[in-house]
């Protein structure tokens, strides 16, 4: 199976991939193999999501009042 090529794309094999094996209706061996395709869809997911988040951008209240534009990950890295 090729590797998915947008974020949707690997959503949608997951998406089926959860189906076919609830269905119940697969040998041992396909539901391994469906499984594995599935565990492969969701890292494509986790890293597109990953990704993305590293690229969104949020605005900062700072402590004297004003604003400052910032990615998610350093507000963070604030918290923590």
């Amino acid at each position: 199976m090729s590797e998915p090529k947008t974020f949707e794309e690997a959503l949608a094999r997951l998406e089926d991939t959860v189906a076919r094996l609830e269905g119940g209706d697969l040998k041992l061996e396909e539901a391994l193999e469906v499984f594995e395709q599935g565990i492969a869809a969701s890292r494509h997911c986790t890293q597109w999501l990953d990704q993305t988040r590293k690229r969104v951008q949020t605005l900062i209240t700072e402590d004297d009042g004003t604003f400052r534009l910032g990615f998610l990950d350093d507000e963070e890295d604030e918290e923590e």
